[in-house]
């Protein structure tokens, strides 16, 4: 009967020694998890970081081309204005030609040249005040 009581103990010993290595196993496997979490963790905050970096720059340099193109609007805008002011200087007026052709009964042609110094000096005269 005692090594009976014995034998018994012993194969509760063995089971207990078997639940704490599974258990000691299973806590090792939840530690390097953990481990990997944390190094995981690590490497989403780098990223986090450098992303926002990124962003900081990116949203700087949309605000230089917003301003530049604000301002180029304006270049385009005070462009078109003179070039409208040009074309409209120098564009006939079809009401002026109508009285003349009336009053004279001739219909007119081409005016002549104002300025024949600068008809045969070529295309490249500009108007004073315009760049």
């Amino acid at each position: 009967m005692a090594s009976l009581m014995l034998e018994n103990a012993l194969a509760r010993l063995d089971g207990a020694l078997a639940q704490l290595e599974a258990a000691a196993r299973r806590r090792v496997e939840a530690e390097r998890g953990r481990a990997n979490l944390e190094t995981e963790l690590a490497l989403m905050q780098d990223d986090r970081a450098r992303l926002a970096a990124e962003l900081d720059g990116a949203t700087a340099r949309l605000g230089d081309v917003e301003t530049a193109a604000a301002d180029v609007d304006q270049r385009l805008q005070r462009a078109m204005n003179v070039i409208g002011a040009v074309i409209a200087r120098h564009q006939p007026d079809p009401d002026v030609d109508a009285e003349l052709q009336d009053a004279t009964g001739e219909e007119l042609g081409e005016p002549e040249e104002a300025y024949p110094e600068r008809a045969a000096a070529g295309p490249d005269i500009r108007e004073p005040g315009l760049r």
